[in-house]
């Protein structure tokens, strides 16, 4: 699914199920869950054994991708990735940066936010867009989802000089609901402020949202 939303020159893998608890974990990812819930375990080693699968198709060797002080996956050299999991789905992305200098996906259950969520995450002129949107879309999930995948992309080092956003309510998105694609912008305060263009895939029990941001030529 959503090797759909990201560009040609990507590497994906997916899974709607966990594989066994610890399989093929580097010490120094084991050693991040131990004594964690076995259902964390679990939804931590299948996304990394998706990561390792995507970079596999792109021909690089398998490594431990452990998360940096953002909580970002550090990738190999040269390689630019996404992770995301949610109840029976887990999924990663990779690229090269020759490429693709940024990649942010995230993935929801298809369903409304819990009472008092979207007004934590979504400014008032998103939640005014949203009051006018009709049909079965749960657009504030959906909003919720497109502002992750964006804070992904703009993780540090990502985007030279930039400023990391510090929370959602610095990423505006606008929701187009009639092509799947939404834009992302970065608010004026932090170097080098841009617009991000993502896509976005609604399925019966899944939203799925991506970002990704070309390499310079």
């Amino acid at each position: 699914m959503i090797e759909a939303l990201v560009p040609l020159e990507t590497a994906t893998a997916e899974h709607f199920a966990d594989t066994p608890d610890g399989e093929g974990l580097f010490p120094q990812e084991r050693a991040l869950v131990a004594g964690v819930a076995a259902g964390r375990r679990r939804e931590f080693t299948t996304v990394r054994h998706c990561a390792r699968l995507a970079l596999k198709r792109l021909g690089v060797p398998p490594a431990a991708l452990v998360p940096d002080e953002w909580g970002a996956p550090g990738w190999p050299a040269g390689i630019a990735g996404s992770m995301t999991h949610c109840r029976g789905y887990r999924a990663a992305v990779v690229a090269r940066r020759s490429s693709v200098q940024a990649l942010g996906i995230d993935a929801e259950p298809h369903r409304p936010l819990r009472e008092g969520v979207l007004g934590a995450v979504a400014r008032p002129e998103e939640r005014a867009a949203l009051a006018g949107l009709g049909g079965t879309i749960a657009w504030d999930r959906l909003l919720f989802s497109a502002k992750e995948a964006a804070y992904k992309a703009w993780s540090p080092g990502a985007r030279a000089g930039g400023a990391r956003p510090r929370s959602l309510h610095d990423i505006r998105v606008t929701l187009h609901p009639a092509d799947g694609r939404f834009r992302a912008e970065i608010l004026p305060g932090h170097p080098e402020a841009a617009h991000l263009e993502g896509r976005w895939l609604a399925a019966t029990d899944l939203l799925l949202t991506s970002v990704s941001v070309p390499a310079a030529r």
